[in-house]
């Protein structure tokens, strides 16, 4: 707990230091605390724009993965048709090769597509990330749920979108709550392709931060509080699904 709490102690203490302060040798932890440095970054209008654009796309790629990997993932694990191991290896390789192995060809394409600068570039190339880790994470919990719920919603007159949606989705939430906040944490914080697919009009809250690193020097203060502003909606999108979040990660731990 000490080695991950570090970074964010430091990264708070120093946001609240003066310049002076966080350059001092060696390192005070003694001093009096400033909110200057969450002004100067909070008055930037640039910044606003970047945390816009990053709610966004991190809402917009999340809600879309969900969308199209839950009854993806379902239909891969109730159903068995010619090539579902080809289809299975194929999403999961989306999950092995290096993000960086695709950024020229992209970059090409959403060029050649007059959509650099875009969120919808940025969106899509989220979105292909973030389907087939929802899709993989959701199998394994569909296939956790008994047959034999789908098969009495059947007999009670369900079809088979009815007993889907009316039941095994509701006992699929806290499979629901684990994939959505991993894919919007993976979408708040995506970096490579954020920069190379951007210039100014959709820029994200990362490429803000990284702005308070000048050529010749770094502004620690400013870096720091854009960094600490950066964690607090997804501590606030954490806190309001923990339960489900321990829930999903949790579930099927113990086999009856």
């Amino acid at each position: 707990m000490v080695a991950f709490f570090l970074p964010i102690a430091w990264a708070v203490l120093m946001s609240l230091k003066t310049q002076v302060d966080a350059l001092s040798m060696p390192p005070k932890w003694l001093f009096v605390p400033t909110l200057e440095n969450y002004l100067t970054v909070w008055q930037d209008g640039r910044f606003a724009t970047y945390a816009r654009n990053s709610v966004v796309i991190a809402v917009s790629a999340t809600s879309i993965g969900m969308i199209l990997g839950v009854p993806a993932a379902y239909a891969l694990a109730r159903f068995r048709f010619r090539g579902q191991k080809a289809i299975l290896l194929g999403i999961l390789s989306t999950r092995m090769m290096p993000p960086v192995a695709f950024v020229i060809p992209f970059f090409i394409l959403f060029t050649r597509l007059s959509l650099r600068d875009t969120p919808q570039a940025v969106i899509i190339m989220h979105v292909s990330f973030i389907l087939g880790f929802v899709i993989w994470m959701m199998r394994s919990y569909f296939r956790d749920v008994p047959r034999e719920l789908e098969e009495a919603a059947r007999v009670d007159g369900c079809n088979d979108y009815q007993a889907f949606w009316r039941v095994v989705l509701p006992i699929a939430t806290p499979g629901l709550a684990t994939s959505a906040i991993f894919a919007f944490i993976f979408s708040w914080n995506e970096f490579l392709y954020a920069m190379v697919l951007t210039t100014m009009k959709a820029k994200t809250l990362p490429l803000g931060i990284y702005n308070w690193i000048a050529y010749e020097e770094i502004m620690w203060g400013e870096l720091t509080a854009a960094a600490v502003i950066a964690m607090i909606p997804v501590v606030i999108f954490y806190f309001f699904i923990q339960r489900a979040f321990v829930r999903g990660l949790t579930m099927g731990a113990v086999k009856g």
